[in-house]
C-alpha cells in the first residue's frame, strides 16, 4: 500500500494509467476515500495518469488532531504533489475535494492545468448544521450518522435501484476516523473561499447535481459565475454525482479535459 510522509502525517495515494500520460488528480468528498472515483477509472486511465489519495482524516491517511482548516487541507494537496514530483496536474475534486481544488488553484495557480469543481461550494453553512453533525458523531460514533448522511448523497430512486452501492457507501462512512471526520466538518463549517474565486486562472468546469441538497445547484451557479471563463453542467443526480450519474459525469470530465467542448452541452457562464 503506497504511502508518503507529509508534514501533517502519512498519506495514502495510488497511481493508475500510463506513466507518460497527462496527470489528473482526484480528491475525495467528506466521509469517503479514493475508491469513490472507481466509476471514472476505466475511461480516464486510457488518456490520463490518474493520482488518487485519501484526504486528511480519511481512508488510510493520517488523522492528526483537529480541528482542521481548509488552508491545511489545501496545503496537504500541495505537499503531496511536491512529494511525488508532480509539477502540474489537472485537479478534480467533489464536495470537500472541490473545496481543496479551489484553494489549490487560487494559491498555487502554476500547479493546476484544468480544474473541475464538482458538487461543491465556496461556503457551506450554516455553522449550526455542522455543529449538530459534530455533536452527533461525538455522541454516537460514525455508525450513528451513516444511514442519514448517505441518504443525502443519492436520490431515493437511485437508492432503490442500487442498494449494494448504498450499503457500500454506508460502510465506508462508518469506518472513517471519527476524529478525522469531526475535524474536517470543522474545516467546512469555518470555510469561506468566496474571495478566492476571482484568483482562479485555470480553465474550470463546475459540475452540479440537480437534486443536491448539500452543494445545491445555486452553489454551483455561484461558482461558475464567479470564476472567469468557467463552464458548467448540471446532472440528474444528488450529491455524489460521479456515482449516481457516472456515465454523464465521466463524459463531461473527458470532454472538458480533452478540449472537446463544442457540442454545446457544457455551458459557458
Amino acid at each position: 500500500m503506497p504511502h508518503v510522509d507529509l508534514p501533517s502525517g502519512r498519506f495514502f495515494y495510488r497511481f493508475d494509467g500510463p506513466d507518460d500520460a497527462p496527470m489528473l488528480t482526484f480528491a475525495n468528498s467528506l466521509g469517503t476515500d479514493h475508491r469513490m472515483w472507481e466509476p471514472q477509472l476505466e475511461a480516464l486511465t486510457r488518456r490520463f495518469r490518474v493520482l488518487r489519495y485519501d484526504g486528511r482524516g480519511h481512508g488510510a491517511s493520517a488523522a492528526p488532531a483537529g480541528p482542521y482548516t481548509m488552508d491545511a487541507l489545501g496545503r496537504d494537496a500541495l505537499a503531496l504533489l511536491d512529494a511525488l514530483g508532480i509539477a502540474r496536474a489537472s485537479f478534480c475534486g467533489l464536495s470537500m475535494g472541490g473545496m481543496v481544488g479551489m484553494w489549490l488553484a487560487a494559491n498555487a495557480p502554476a500547479r493546476v492545468d484544468r480544474l473541475l469543481l464538482c458538487n461543491t461550494a465556496a461556503q457551506m453553512g450554516p455553522p449550526s448544521f455542522w455543529d449538530a453533525r459534530i455533536a452527533a458523531v461525538r455522541a454516537g460514533g460514525m455508525r450513528a450518522i451513516a444511514a442519514g448522511v448517505v441518504a443525502r448523497w443519492f436520490t431515493a430512486d437511485f437508492a432503490a435501484r442500487e442498494p449494494e452501492v448504498i450499503e457500500r457507501m454506508e460502510e465506508t462512512l462508518a469506518h472513517t476516523s471519527a476524529e478525522g471526520y469531526i475535524a474536517c466538518c470543522a474545516a467546512i463549517r469555518d470555510m469561506d473561499q468566496r474571495a478566492l474565486l476571482a484568483r482562479i486562472q485555470a480553465p474550470t468546469l463546475v459540475i452540479a447535481g440537480a437534486h443536491d441538497a448539500a452543494a445545491t445547484p445555486e452553489d454551483g451557479r455561484y461558482l461558475a459565475q464567479s470564476i472567469a471563463g468557467a463552464r458548467s453542467v448540471e446532472l440528474d443526480a444528488a450529491h455524489l454525482s460521479n456515482i449516481e450519474a457516472a456515465g454523464a459525469f465521466t463524459d463531461a470530465v473527458l470532454r472538458f479535459l480533452t478540449g472537446d467542448e463544442h457540442d454545446g452541452s457544457l455551458d459557458r457562464t
